[in-house]
């Protein structure tokens, strides 16, 4: 194939993969927010045992209330992570497929030895 007539010949992954930065640092943001929420609602939770141990049904209101917002919180976050989880999964299928069909012999021979290398292993045992 003439790579001059293709744009997209010999870039493959590496055209593709140029937004993946800013999904990388939103996963690790949204984790981050989930592993705090989290946190507090553990903290919450153990905070609305020890008031309804000792204090009266108001305190234990108070403390529930703020541990459902926490954990409503938490499944936002949830939620947020696994939305940019399926965006990046989508992505990377994406971009491996737009490499094997500017390389398809390429990518057949990388299977090929793949395959050889894990047939080798197992035949090892």
């Amino acid at each position: 194939m003439d790579q001059t007539n293709n744009p997209t010949a010999g870039n493959g992954i590496g055209s593709s993969t140029a937004g993946t930065g800013t999904i990388g640092s939103d996963t690790g943001a949204a984790r981050e927010r989930l592993m705090t929420d989290l946190k507090n609602a553990i903290g919450d939770a153990e905070q609305w045992l020890r008031g309804a141990a000792s204090a009266g049904a108001e305190g234990a209101e108070e403390a529930k209330s703020q541990f459902k917002d926490t954990l409503r919180n938490a499944k936002t976050n949830l939620l947020s992570l696994e939305d940019t989880a399926l965006a990046k999964g989508k992505l990377a299928a994406q971009c491996a497929d737009t490499y094997v069909h500017d390389n398809p012999w390429r990518s057949v021979v990388i299977g090929a030895v793949v395959g050889l290398l894990a047939g080798v292993i197992i035949a090892r045992d």
